[in-house]
C-alpha cells in the first residue's frame, strides 16, 4: 500500500485513552493535489478554470500570498482526498496488525479502519478566529459547498414563502371567499419557485466550480471493484460494471423499500382504527385512553425510523454507487419515501377517506407547529443540556469511582495482535505539550458529530408539504413556516459552530435528490388542492346547478390545466441563466482552441524535423 504523503503528528497521550493524530500537508503537497483534483479556481480575469501549478501566478491577485490561495474547506478536502485514497494493493489481504480486518484490492484502507472501529473519530478543528467573522458569504470558505448550498436554499425558500404568507393573511383577515384563487396561485407559485431555484443552483455551481461534476467523477472511497485503468482519465481506479448496481437496486432494494412503506402505512391505519374504536365505544372508562394510540404510534414511528435509516444506509452501500453524489441521491430517495408515509399519509387519510376538514386543519396545525418546536429544541437546547450534564456526571464519576486519567479523546484505539512495533513506539513528531490544539482537540472530540445535511433538508421537505399540500385548509401555515425558518437559520448556524464538531467539506453541484423530492410534492399539491376544493362545502354551494359528475369533471379539468401550466413553466424557465450558458460555451470553445493550437504547434515541429531530414540540400 502506498502512503498519502501527509504530515502526521502524534499528540501526547495516556495509553489507556487511545491515540490522537494531527494531520496536515506541506505547502507543496497542497498545491500538487489541488492540480491533481482538478480544483476549479477563479483567476485574475474572473474566469473559473482548473488550477495549475505552472500557471499559479494567474490565480494570485496582487495582494494575495500563495499561503492564502486555498481556502480552509479546500485544504480540508485535499487532506481527506489523500487520506481516503490510500488503497489496498493485490497483496494486501488485511490491515497490518489486524488480521481480522480484511481488505480487498482497491479498497480505501482508511474507510476500513473506520468501519472496524480502529479509527473512532475524525474531524477538522474549528478555527475560532474565522468563526468570529463568519457570515453567509464566508460559509463556502469555511464549511464547503454542501453546507453553503443548504443555507442558500434555506434563505431562498424562506424569501419565497413571503408571498403565500401575505395572501394567507389576506384571506384569513379580510377575504374568505377566495379559497379557489389562493389554491391555484399556490400550486403555480410552487412551480415557479422550484424552477427559479434550479437556475440559482446552477449559477452557484458555476461560481463554485462544481457545475461540471458528473457520474464519471472520481470514485468515492467505499466504491468496490477491481483495480484497472479508467477509460476516461487513464488513472488506476476501482472498476465495477454499472449494470450490477442497477440489478441490486431493482431486484432487491426497491421491493424492500416498498414493503417497509406498506408496513408503515399499516401501522398508521392500526393507530387510526384503535382511536376510532375508543371514540365509538360506549364504555366511558375507555375515553381516558383516547390519546394512547397516538402516543404509541409516535413511539413506534420513531423506532421504525431508526432501524429503517440503518437499512437504507446498508442497501445504498451494498448497491455500490460510484460517486458520493450518486450514493447520497439514492440514499436520500429511500429515506424520503419512508418519511413521506410517516409524515403525510395520515393527512391524506383524514382528507380523502374520513373527509373531515376541521379535523384535517387541527391535525395539520398541530403537526406543523409542534414538530417545528420539537426540532428547534432538539437542535439547540437538548445537545447543550446533554453535554452539560454528561460532563457533570463524568467529573463526579472520576472524582469518586475512578483513577484520574488524562481525559484525552479516544481517536485511535490500539488492539493489534501481530504487529512487531506497537503504536506506542511509533517514531513520529509530537505536538508540544503546551500547544493550544491539544486542549481544543480534547474539547471538540466530546462534541457530537454532524451527520450531514439530510436532517436539515428533511425538516424543510416536511414543512414544505404541510404548507402547500393542504393550503386551502390552513392558509397561515406559510406564516408559521417563515417564523420557524428565521429561527432555523440562526439555530443551524449555532449548532454547526458551537454544538457539533466541524463537519468535513464536501463538494456538490445541486441539492441532489431533494430537488426531485420537492418537485414531486409540488406536482402532488396540484392533486391534493384540487381534491380539497372538490370536497369543500362552501365551494360546492357556488355551483348549485351542477350534478356530482359535472362537478367532478370540472375539477379533473382544473387539475389537468394546472398540470399543463406546470409543464409549460418547466419548459419556459431555463435551468441555467443566459450568462452561465454563454460562459460554459465560451469555456468549451477556448478549450478546443487551446487543443488545436497545441496540436498545430506539435505538427509544425514534426513537419519541420521531417522536412530537414528528407529534403536536405544536394551537394556537388
Amino acid at each position: 500500500m502506498a502512503g498519502g504523503e501527509l504530515i502526521v503528528m502524534k499528540q501526547p497521550f495516556n495509553p489507556d485513552d487511545g491515540f490522537v493524530f494531527h494531520l496536515s500537508a506541506s505547502k507543496i503537497k497542497f498545491l500538487e493535489v489541488a492540480e491533481e483534483m482538478e480544483l476549479i479556481k477563479e483567476d485574475r480575469s474572473g474566469k473559473m478554470r482548473e488550477f495549475s501549478v505552472a500557471q499559479m501566478e494567474d490565480f494570485l491577485p496582487d495582494d494575495m500570498h500563495v499561503d492564502d490561495l486555498l481556502t480552509m474547506a479546500e485544504r480540508q478536502s485535499i487532506v481527506m482526498h489523500e487520506l481516503e485514497n490510500v488503497r489496498a494493493l493485490a497483496e494486501d489481504d488485511h490491515i497490518p496488525g489486524y488480521p481480522t480486518c480484511n481488505l480487498y484490492e482497491g479498497q480505501s484502507i482508511f474507510q476500513v479502519c473506520q468501519e472496524y472501529g480502529i479509527v473512532t473519530k475524525l474531524f477538522p478543528l474549528h478555527d475560532h478566529e474565522a468563526l468570529k467573522k463568519l457570515g453567509q458569504s464566508c460559509l463556502l470558505l469555511y464549511f464547503g459547498e454542501s453546507i453553503a448550498l443548504y443555507f442558500q436554499f434555506l434563505g431562498f425558500y424562506t424569501s419565497a414563502l413571503m408571498v403565500p404568507v401575505f395572501l394567507g393573511l389576506l384571506q384569513l383577515l379580510f377575504i374568505t371567499e377566495t379559497i379557489p384563487f389562493f389554491c391555484v396561485f399556490n400550486v403555480v407559485w410552487v412551480t415557479i419557485v422550484l424552477e427559479v431555484w434550479k437556475r440559482k443552483s446552477n449559477e452557484l455551481a458555476f461560481k463554485w466550480g462544481t457545475i461540471g461534476m458528473t457520474s464519471m467523477d472520481e470514485p468515492r472511497p467505499n466504491f468496490r471493484g477491481t483495480m484497472g485503468i479508467d477509460a476516461i482519465t487513464g488513472k488506476i481506479q476501482p472498476q465495477s460494471p454499472r449494470y450490477m448496481t442497477y440489478v441490486k437496486m431493482y431486484v432487491v432494494s426497491i421491493p424492500v423499500v416498498l414493503v417497509c412503506m406498506v408496513v408503515a402505512f399499516f401501522v398508521m391505519l392500526v393507530s387510526f382504527w384503535a382511536e376510532d374504536y375508543i371514540k365509538q365505544s360506549e364504555d366511558e372508562s375507555l375515553q381516558q385512553y383516547i390519546i394512547f394510540p397516538s402516543i404509541i404510534y409516535s413511539v413506534v414511528v420513531f423506532i421504525m425510523n431508526l432501524y429503517y435509516r440503518k437499512l437504507a444506509n446498508f442497501l445504498t452501500e451494498w448497491e455500490n454507487h460510484r460517486t458520493q453524489s450518486q450514493y447520497e441521491r439514492h440514499r436520500v430517495t429511500k429515506l424520503v419515501l419512508f418519511e413521506f408515509v410517516n409524515s403525510f399519509l395520515s393527512l391524506f387519510y383524514i382528507a380523502f377517506i374520513i373527509r373531515d376538514m376541521d379535523m384535517l386543519k387541527s391535525q395539520l396545525q398541530t403537526m406543523l407547529i409542534i414538530s417545528q418546536a420539537i426540532n428547534n429544541f432538539q437542535e439547540t437546547v437538548l445537545p447543550l443540556a446533554i453535554k452539560y450534564y454528561a460532563m457533570k456526571v463524568l467529573h463526579l464519576k472520576q472524582r469518586f469511582l475512578e483513577k484520574p486519567s488524562s481525559n484525552h479523546p479516544k481517536i485511535f484505539r490500539e488492539n493489534a495482535v501481530d504487529h512487531a512495533e506497537p503504536l506506542t513506539e511509533l517514531k513520529m513528531p509530537q505536538v508540544q505539550y503546551d500547544d493550544e490544539r491539544i486542549k481544543q482537540a480534547t474539547e471538540e472530540a466530546d462534541m457530537e458529530a454532524y451527520e450531514g445535511t439530510y436532517d436539515d433538508y428533511l425538516e424543510l421537505f416536511i414543512q414544505f408539504g404541510y404548507v402547500f399540500l393542504f393550503s386551502p385548509v390552513y392558509p397561515v401555515a406559510a406564516l408559521w413556516a417563515v417564523l420557524n425558518n428565521i429561527l432555523e437559520i440562526r439555530a443551524d448556524a449555532f449548532k454547526l459552530c458551537k454544538v457539533f464538531q466541524r463537519p468535513l467539506s464536501r463538494k456538490v453541484k445541486d441539492i441532489g435528490a431533494w430537488q426531485r423530492a420537492f418537485e414531486v410534492l409540488g406536482a402532488l399539491s396540484i392533486l391534493t388542492n384540487c381534491g380539497i376544493l372538490y370536497l369543500t362545502p362552501q365551494v360546492r354551494r357556488r355551483a348549485v346547478g351542477l350534478s356530482e359528475v359535472e362537478w367532478l369533471l370540472l375539477f379533473v379539468l382544473l387539475e389537468h390545466v394546472l398540470l399543463g401550466i406546470r409543464y409549460l413553466l418547466h419548459i419556459a424557465i431555463s435551468d441555467k441563466p443566459e450568462w452561465v450558458r454563454v460562459a460554459l460555451a465560451k469555456k468549451n470553445y477556448e478549450s478546443r482552441q487551446a487543443i488545436k493550437f497545441e496540436r498545430s504547434q506539435k505538427n509544425r515541429r514534426l513537419l519541420t524535423r521531417k522536412f530537414k531530414t528528407v529534403h536536405l540540400p544536394h551537394t556537388h
